[in-house]
Parts: structure tokens; sequence; C-alpha cells
């Protein structure tokens, strides 16, 4: 497990000239992939700023009918997205010594190397990345800057900057969510289970260089054999995906499956529904299955920011996704313990979220004897 959770500090991207057989990927199925978002299969773009009950029903009929969209409009500064994916090269850029100072392992969920799902997986992914706490950026990346200085003051006040503007942010859709669901003004500001979501979002990243996490994709000399990122579905409420100007970010679309390769328009943030938002829903805005791409010309940097309910908190349907006449489709469960659940479905045909699927009198003892399984 150490060993495949800091390959990404090991291995260097920049001296090979073909795809080594630790990279080749295998383990994942081979759908077609949409040549261009187009059609039937153009990804949903909603206009925040167009301030109307058409934007709310804009990001109904994306949530259902493809559990993720393209959002602008949002008046989060371009100048500021621009600086944080500057940060991120930078951060990249640094040394491999330094970065393996902050490498995750030993017990650490955040740190520098591979996505913490890649344990499940005998194959590694073409990419790096370092996931974090938000609110603890000075403290998380003095393993990368031990003494300080000018360069780790600039990153840490550039991720600061970003992690308020995506918080406020988190609040607007989310009552936006709320609106799509049939929820007046008054009643998102008088539920008190909304309220609650809303005061209690916890906010993780990841910087990606190809998940705050940030991450890279580097540039592959062989890209159809190999994966910056395995498809997967995210685990809490919601993620805002900012991406540079590099496609690589796919969506997979029902009936038949596909792939489509969301467009990397400038100053646009992708939105992927995760599966505590799905239960939150009752199933009407469905997580979705993502994976990330990689090409052989350019490299790819993504900033997933990711948002979710403390962990202490019983997520279950809101009584405002329950369809009249209908019932609960999914028992409540917490954070952590759905992560149990999850982590046994990695690598298999199973879902975890029909693991969660409610019976009649069905209790929370019975997820508990899932989890034991």
């Amino acid at each position: 497990m150490a060993s495949v959770q800091n390959a990404a500090a090991t291995f260097d991207f920049l001296a090979v000239n073909c795809v080594p057989e630790s990279h080749v990927w295998t383990e994942q199925k081979d759908y077609p992939v949409v040549p261009e978002s187009a059609g039937n299969d153009a990804v949903p773009v909603v206009d925040m700023a167009d301030g109307t009950d058409g934007a709310i029903v804009a990001v109904a009929r994306a949530a259902e009918e493809w559990g993720g969209f393209l959002l602008v409009g949002h008046g989060v500064p371009i100048e500021l997205l621009a600086l944080v994916e500057e940060q991120i090269k930078c951060l990249f850029a640094r040394p491999v010594p330094e970065k393996e100072r902050a490498a995750r392992g030993g017990g650490f969920k955040n740190g520098y190397g591979v996505p913490p799902y890649a344990i499940y997986f005998s194959k590694l992914m073409w990419s790096e990345g370092y996931t974090f706490s938000a609110a603890d950026v000075r403290s998380e990346f003095r393993r990368i800057w031990p003494d300080g200085g000018n360069d780790y003051l600039r990153f840490c006040d550039v991720m600061e900057e970003f992690h308020k503007e995506m918080r406020a942010f988190g609040d607007k859709v989310l009552d936006m969510f709320y609106k799509a669901l049939g929820l007046s003004a008054d009643q998102i500001a008088g539920g008190e289970v909304e309220r609650q979501i809303r005061d209690t979002l916890t906010a993780t990243m990841h910087l990606n260089m190809l998940r705050a996490t940030i991450a890279r994709y580097p540039k592959c000399p062989e890209p159809e054999r190999a994966i910056g990122l395995a498809a997967h579905t995210d685990s809490g409420f919601f993620a805002f995906i900012m991406q540079s100007l590099v496609p690589g970010l796919q969506l997979l679309r029902r009936g038949p499956e596909r792939w489509v390769t969301v467009p990397a328009l400038p100053g646009a943030l992708a939105v992927v529904i995760g599966d505590l938002f799905h239960v939150l829903t009752n199933g009407r805005f469905h997580s979705v299955l993502h994976r990330a791409v990689v090409n052989q010309d350019r490299e790819r940097v993504s900033v997933p920011y990711f948002l979710g309910p403390p962990k202490d908190m019983k997520v279950a349907p809101l009584d405002a996704a329950i369809l009249q006449g209908s019932k609960a489709a999914f028992r409540a469960v917490t954070w952590p313990e759905y992560m149990v659940v999850r982590e046994k479905t990695f690598g298999k045909d199973a879902s975890a979220l029909a693991m969660l699927r409610a019976t009649e009198d069905e209790g929370d003892a019975e997820l508990v004897q899932d989890m034991n399984n």
C-alpha cells in the first residue's frame, strides 16, 4: 500500500518516452468516447448570472439527466482562478525531495501522492496530486516549505482566498439545488435540516497536475495506454472542479454508456454530484461516474473542491426530495459509515449506493451488518 501511495513521488513522468508496464491501464471498462460535446451529448452549461428561474430549471435538469454540468457567471474572479493555476504549477515543479516530505502515508489522508482510492488498483495512474483540508493550508504546506518564505506565503495567500470564494460559492449553489427541489427561500431559511447542512459543509481540496485536492496530469507519450484518474464517483455532496484550458474530464452518459468530454471553457467551473447528495435528494440528482484522461502534447491541471457533511451527521433523503406517495429510497448514513461500504466495492461490479437502498421496515442496524460483512 505504501508503495502505491507514494508512487507519484518516486516516478519521473518526464524521463520516459513510453508508458511503463506499471502504468499501462487495463482495469477499466472500455466504453466509446463521444468525440465532442454537442447535440444530445452537449454537456449542460448553466449561467448563474441569469438570476431567473430558468437557471434553477437548468440546474435541476442537468442534475437529473447528467449528474454534472458547467457553471458560468458564478462570480468567482477569473483572475483568482488564473493565480490558483499558476501556484499549482509552481508547487508541482518543485524538486522531488521537497514533495516527498509531504508524501501521503503512515495514516495521513492528506498530502502529496496518488488519489487515496488508487490503492485498490494494481496499476498506477498518470498523475500526481495533493490532498488537504481547505481550512489548514498554512500548517499543511509547512511540510513543503518548513522554513516558510515568500513562495510559501504567496501559495497560502492564494489558496486561502480561493477557499474563501469557493466556500461562499458553495452556499449559493446549495441554495440553487434546494430551489431545484421545489423549496422556497423561506423554506430554505427556516428548514432545520437544510440550514444545518449549509452551516456545517466541510471542504477538502485536491490539487491535480494532469483533486481542495490539486492535481497535475503530465504529458503522456502513449495516452491511449494510460489513465490520468480512474473512473469513480465522489463520496461527498458535490465538487467544483477548476480545470486548465486542456480538456480531460469525462462524464459517463447512460443509455447507451459512453464517455463525454467536458469542454474546457475559460472561467467555467464544473459541478460533479457525489454519492451522499444522491442519497440526500433521494436519487433525484444522481452521482456521476467520471474520470480524467491524458494527452500527448499538453499537461493538465485541475482543482476539485469537495463539499460534504461533517463526519457525525446522518445523511438521509430530504422531505422535499421524497415525492408524494413515495418513501425514502435510502437509509440514513454518516460519511465515515458510507466510506466503509464504498471501499468494499472498489474494483468490483458492485454499487455502494445499492447497498444503502431501503426496504420495508428496514433500519440502520442492517447498514451496520453490511459494514461488517
